[in-house]
């Protein structure tokens, strides 16, 4: 598995982890979540890859909120 399918991988985790919570609740922390444990390197690629992701939706929304 490559670096960005891996990253990709994780960020649909962490959406499944928070989707409990509701898209209003989660959205938020799974940017949180990528700001506060993914280095920026991670961050840097997760982001240029990310486009062209097959990503969860609220992944796909909490992308504006990370940096």
């Amino acid at each position: 598995m490559q670096t960005d399918d891996k990253l990709v991988m994780m960020a649909n985790q962490i959406a499944a982890f928070f989707a409990a919570q509701g898209e209003a609740r989660a959205v938020p922390a799974i940017a949180d979540h990528i700001q506060k444990f993914w280095d920026p390197v991670m961050r840097s690629k997760f982001l240029s890859v990310a486009a062209d992701a097959k990503l969860h939706p609220f992944v796909r929304n909490a992308l504006p909120l990370i940096r």
